[in-house]
């Protein structure tokens, strides 16, 4: 197999090779099979989201616009990773470009970035609603609302500008075999030439700050959330206030369980097969169930999804 020429003639090739998922023929067709269906069923329902929310008047708050641009991200998110992976399924070589590896590197952690921004936009959303009911509509306005959405995106992609540079500045030595399915900080500065310890603490800095700092204030912000809502008198309050914020709560917890384990401490080793499940799970895996989770558990947005489904 040409695979096999291309790992013992890997220090001559002009990129990295990301191994992927190693296994017979059959074993990759399958899994090409496999995420193909994943990716073009995540790509339907959050693009039904997007669709829900742009057609139904009744969703046009900020809530749902948040929702909307969540989806829409989700929808980039997984396509930074998942065409190439396909695309590695059916090669021989298995070789993807420098240029290819820093622009994958790039966009899906800059939208990984702008995922914490969101969630944080959406948890603030919720307590301004439940904490602060009377007065919602005059604190999270819709020109507040845009602000935000832009302030998520700009931010996002700002953040991981400095890494990309320096990323791409490096020197790679050694068989530049990458045992994943993308290319991530630990493989690549694992193949550096030279080690720096400097860099390796900015970078080590630069994942964790948006992470741990939004999941502070996400967890805050519901510890708040939750002291107002046991203050409700009548238990049909309580659930309907926990009803609003039960699937934004699902989702944080899927996505922030398994991201920090990962970059929760980058400097920490973590086994290839570890990293490929953990990463698989939050950058494929949550993408797919998170329009199932808001569909399932919010009335508006299930009806406004069976009329764009035709259901």
């Amino acid at each position: 197999m040409k695979i096999f020429n291309t790992l013992s003639n890997s220090s001559t090739i002009s990129g990295f090779i990301l191994l992927g998922f190693p296994c017979p023929n059959e074993g990759q067709i399958l899994l090409f099979v496999l995420f193909t269906v994943f990716y073009l069923l995540t790509l339907l329902g959050n693009s039904s989201i997007i669709c829900a929310v742009y057609w139904d008047q009744r969703l046009h708050t900020p809530m749902y616009i948040l929702l909307a641009n969540f989806s829409f991200l989700e929808i980039w998110y997984v396509t930074s990773t998942v065409p190439n992976m396909l695309a590695n399924f059916l090669s021989d070589t298995k070789v993807i470009s420098f240029s290819g590896c820093f622009l994958q590197f790039y966009f899906f952690f800059s939208l990984g970035c702008t995922e914490n921004y969101f969630l944080v936009v959406m948890a603030f959303d919720r307590y301004l609603a439940i904490c602060h009911p009377l007065h919602y509509p005059v604190l999270m306005t819709r020109r507040l609302c845009t602000n935000l959405v832009v302030n998520c995106w700009v931010f996002g992609f700002l953040w991981f500008l400095i890494p990309i540079i320096i990323v791409s500045q490096m020197s790679f030595c050694g068989d530049r075999i990458i045992d994943h399915f993308l290319c991530d900080l630990g493989p690549l500065l694992a193949h550096t030439c030279k080690k720096a310890p400097v860099i390796e603490l900015v970078f080590s800095t630069l994942l964790s700050l948006p992470l741990i700092i939004p999941f502070l204030f996400i967890i805050g912000s519901y510890a708040l959330v939750l002291r107002a809502v046991l203050k409700v008198p009548s238990e049909a309050g309580r659930k309907k206030a926990f009803s609003t914020c039960g699937s934004h709560l699902a989702v944080v917890s899927l996505f922030y369980g398994s991201v920090l384990v990962m970059y929760g401490n980058p400097t920490s080793e973590h086994e290839a097969g570890m990293q490929k499940i953990v990463t698989l799970f939050y950058s494929v895996v949550t993408p797919f169930l998170n329009p199932v989770i808001y569909s399932l558990r919010n009335k508006e947005m299930k009806t406004a999804l069976q009329k764009v489904l035709g259901i």
